[in-house]
């Protein structure tokens, strides 16, 4: 493990990229999280011999940095009052409905604010004392926007690049919020500002000239300190390959015809997988669904729904709420729907490793991802990625960033249940040519831009960011 400020490369993120478990012998552990993130920066974390700070999760004290995997990992802890403040409300309960154009609506409390930031200044101070001279440090998402201007007043040395993974909200919306212009100022700390969406890089250079008064030119912002930040859109993806590899080997193929079997073998499964979270528009898709049966177009014997809500953020009051909506409308369509073994809805709220994930994608033929706004949503990738026989039909809302890049999935509005059932309809009834060409041109874009594309450009741009000094951190080198 590097020793304090000998780090090349500092990855600051809210998360780190593993999770506390107990071990077989009962002692505390740690496993590798799933998601795109850890997948991006692996590579390029090992080829610079950089760290990863972040929150392990928990309220665990006393934590020392430790290596897992061959990862340098510096764990920050929370206590239980900024997990509520910090976590829960302002990260959770202020700028996620913010930023997700306030599906739900967002709190504006003073203390979450101010747990916010006495959270990001603890972690700049942490990147500040664990980077060398000239090092480059990403730091990553919505919980974490105050700490490039922190890290900048610190350490103006560094190279720093901030990557928002959710949207930027349009003016609109953000000048909600109290705090916009220490936001916006805390972003202007780093050199480079990316984001999912090329609306959101313009929303954010449109608020800067009017909030904050900079000099803007397109992407370009002229700060009086004669520095030049760029705002521009780096569209996240998946590990591609790796998801294709696991669904051709023979453990997934197999898990993919049991699910069938149990299922009952219907004609077409149809599959949503989600965290449980109001954005995501499972309530209008599973009443759209259970609609078509209504209708006649199809019944319980020719389709079924398999819906995965993964758990998330069960102590936050909305969320508790959208469980019990969720719970209560598949209990009305299977007990109206359903027939003895044969439900039109299989609810699971849990969540599941990268196999079953694997497996349950190879098994789905309509994959329907349905949310109110989303940054990206790589579960729609995901699928693409394990189709490898370009089958399967993708039905996506025009509001996830995925929409941009997906233009051949079947795109609806998913405000517009009438248009829902439509597109779910056309989807379920397709020929195998049409579903077949509109997945291989799926497929080459997700495989052309996977993760390590987008990481390798994110870092590229930020090295050319400013006049060369200091150290440049290798893109990593593709397997």
């Amino acid at each position: 493990m590097p020793a304090a400020g000998t780090a090349d490369l500092v990855i600051v993120a809210n998360r780190l990229p593993v999770d506390r478990v107990t071990l077989a012998d009962g002692s505390p552990g740690w496993r590798t999280s799933p998601g795109g993130l850890v997948t991006a920066i692996e590579p390029v974390l090992r080829a610079n011999d950089g760290v990863w700070v972040g929150w392990p999760g928990g309220t665990e004290q006393d934590l020392q940095p430790f290596e897992f995997d061959g990862l340098s990992l510096v764990p920050m802890t929370m206590s239980a009052e900024e997990v509520k403040d910090f976590y829960e409300g302002f990260s959770n309960g202020t700028l996620w409905p913010l930023y997700h154009d306030v599906v739900a609506k967002p709190e504006f409390h003073r203390e979450w604010w101010d747990a916010y930031v006495g959270v990001n200044q603890r972690f700049a101070e942490k990147a500040a004392e664990l980077a060398s001279e000239g090092a480059t440090v990403w730091v990553h998402d919505y919980q974490l926007q105050l700490v490039p201007q922190i890290l900048r007043s610190l350490r103006p040395d560094l190279r720093i690049g901030f990557y928002l993974h959710i949207p930027f909200p349009p003016a609109e919306l953000f000048q909600q919020l109290p705090w916009r212009r220490q936001i916006l100022e805390g972003l202007l700390g780093a050199d480079l500002v990316g984001f999912q969406m090329n609306g959101g890089a313009q929303n954010f250079v449109r608020l800067v000239r009017q909030r904050v008064g900079h000099k803007t030119h397109r992407d370009l912002v002229y700060l009086p300190d004669g520095r030049t930040v760029k705002a521009a859109a780096f569209p996240i993806s998946i590990d591609a390959k790796g998801f294709e590899e696991l669904a051709r080997s023979e453990q997934v193929e197999k898990r993919a015809e049991t699910i069938r079997d149990a299922l009952g073998s219907p004609r077409k499964v149809f599959l949503g997988v989600d965290r449980l979270d109001y954005t995501k528009g499972i309530y209008a898709r599973l009443r759209a669904f259970s609609e078509l049966i209504i209708d006649g177009h199809f019944d319980v014997e020719d389709a079924v729904f398999v819906q995965v809500a993964t758990p998330s953020r069960e102590q936050v009051e909305q969320y508790r709420i959208l469980r019990d909506e969720i719970d209560r409308l598949v209990g009305h369509i299977n007990g109206d729907l359903g027939r003895i073994g044969r439900p039109a809805i299989s609810y699971l709220h849990s969540s599941y490793p990268r196999e079953e994930m694997a497996a349950l994608y190879r098994a789905a033929d309509i994959m329907v991802v349905t949310p109110y706004r989303d940054g990206m949503n790589l579960v729609a990738k995901e699928y693409v990625a394990t189709r490898y026989e370009d089958d399967g039909a993708l039905v996506l809302s025009e509001f996830a960033g995925a929409a941009d890049e997906l233009r051949q999935a079947w795109l609806v509005n998913p405000y517009d249940i009438n248009g829902m059932k439509t597109a779910l309809l056309e989807a379920y009834a397709a020929d195998e040519r049409e579903r077949g060409r509109r997945m291989k041109a799926m497929r080459k874009t997700v495989l052309q831009h996977d993760v390590a594309a987008w990481a390798d450009a994110f870092l590229l741009e930020l090295a050319a960011a400013r006049g060369a000094h200091g150290k440049t951190v290798r893109p990593a080198k593709r397997s």
